[in-house]
């Protein structure tokens, strides 16, 4: 069966676990040598050993997303060993479920270096690269906490600037033939969600009208097909992958309880 990413470059960022994983292992199935770029240094290069013992190829790079010399390395280490790259997905990321008055200064430099500047970072070091292919392709993972008001100051913050980070990105590379598109997950089964409390995924999957997590493959199919030539002519937009909660999921939650009640 033909490898859709037969002969491809790819970098996926925070890829060592969560959805970065799922992405990496999703796009070496379909062919693609896979840069997998992460802090964790024992679990990616262990995810990458997987990858070559399946017959794929990966390469596990150390990479801290809040640096933007690391970021310039990990180029030359692309451009030294491939010459192009031809897709670039910024997964890395972290919450943080604070208010304004909750949070610190220092959290708010933190979230924001991990969660936004890092795409700035590798989009500006990565694109003389991307910008070698006829069509390569950027996705940049946000959240759906980037479509709606969440009460996380930092996080929603940031999420909603790479949306914008992401239309600046579309029109300024569009010229070469590099789309840039946001993915924009709900509640997704992965370490990441329950860091905080397993009491928060339990009560927030209420608000979700599929009824149900979102699983990390899920959200790799989704890179897939922004990644793909099926998506051609998709540039500059938002991919919504939640269960359909920002189609009015406190409505959902509202309308079964008046029907619970109802009922009694």
């Amino acid at each position: 069966m033909e490898q859709e990413f037969f002969g491809r470059n790819i970098v996926v960022t925070g890829a060592a676990s969560g959805m970065g994983r799922a992405q990496a292992l999703v796009l070496s199935r379909e062919g693609a040598k896979v840069w997998l770029a992460d802090i964790a240094d024992g679990p990616g290069e262990a995810l990458a050993d997987e990858i070559e013992a399946r017959g794929g190829s990966a390469r596990f790079v150390s990479l801290d997303v809040r640096d933007p010399h690391a970021w310039e390395l990990l180029r030359d280490r692309v451009n030294g060993e491939d010459g192009q790259l031809h897709g670039l997905v910024n997964n890395a990321g972290v919450s943080h479920r604070s208010g304004i008055a909750d949070t610190t200064i220092e959290d708010w430099h933190r979230v924001m270096d991990i969660n936004l500047s890092s795409i700035f970072y590798g989009m500006k070091a990565l694109f003389p690269l991307l910008r070698e292919c006829d069509s390569a392709s950027v996705v940049n993972i946000s959240s759906c906490a980037g479509m709606i008001g969440y009460p996380a100051a930092a996080y929603c913050t940031s999420k909603w600037a790479v949306r914008g980070l992401t239309k600046v990105a579309a029109l300024e590379f569009a010229e070469w033939g590099t789309r840039v598109n946001s993915i924009h997950p709900g509640l997704i089964e992965t370490p990441l969600l329950r860091s905080g409390s397993e009491r928060f995924a339990e009560e927030s999957v209420k608000y979700v009208p599929a009824g149900r997590l979102g699983q990390a493959d899920e959200i790799a199919d989704a890179v897939r097909y922004l990644l793909s030539d099926g998506s051609k002519f998709v540039n500059g937009t938002e991919l919504v992958t939640d269960g359909g909660m920002t189609s009015g999921g406190l409505f959902h939650r509202i309308s079964h309880e008046l029907s619970d009640f109802a009922r009694r």
